[in-house]
């Protein structure tokens, strides 16, 4: 079953975040972080990212909120990259920063909108460049 999860959570987590992404999280892990990895994988993109009752859209967006709170820039920017996959449009985006605002505080916020304005740079220069 653990397998089964896995893979299912795999194939779930490059979908959202892209293969490279993923690919890069899991080649950079050692026998240390690996255990993390796993974990990870399989019971947040496994588990909690496939159950029925919110679209992937939705979790995007709930996702942008907790992490804009938690103040976690790395994974904020991963995020909005996966919300954007997830069919979330800018002004969705902006509207959850905004909201992160009013009740997490704008130094929260204003850290949110600039680290989705250079993941957004980042998109267009892969798409000219593609």
């Amino acid at each position: 079953m653990k397998d089964e999860l896995f893979e299912r959570g795999l194939a779930t987590r490059k979908s959202v975040l892209g293969e490279a992404h993923v690919e890069k999280s899991l080649g950079s892990s050692d026998e240390f972080s690996m255990p993390m990895q796993e974990m990870v994988t399989c019971y947040c993109w496994g588990d909690i990212w496939n159950r029925p009752g919110l679209e992937r859209a939705e979790r995007s967006l709930i996702n942008l909120a907790m992490i804009s709170a938690l103040n976690r820039p790395h994974e904020l920017k991963v995020h909005v990259r996966g919300a954007i996959n997830n069919g979330v449009m800018k002004e969705q985006i902006q509207e959850v920063f905004l909201q992160v605002a009013i009740y997490c505080g704008a130094p929260a916020a204003l850290e949110s909108f600039r680290l989705a304005r250079e993941v957004f740079a980042e998109m267009e220069r892969e798409a000219a460049d593609s």
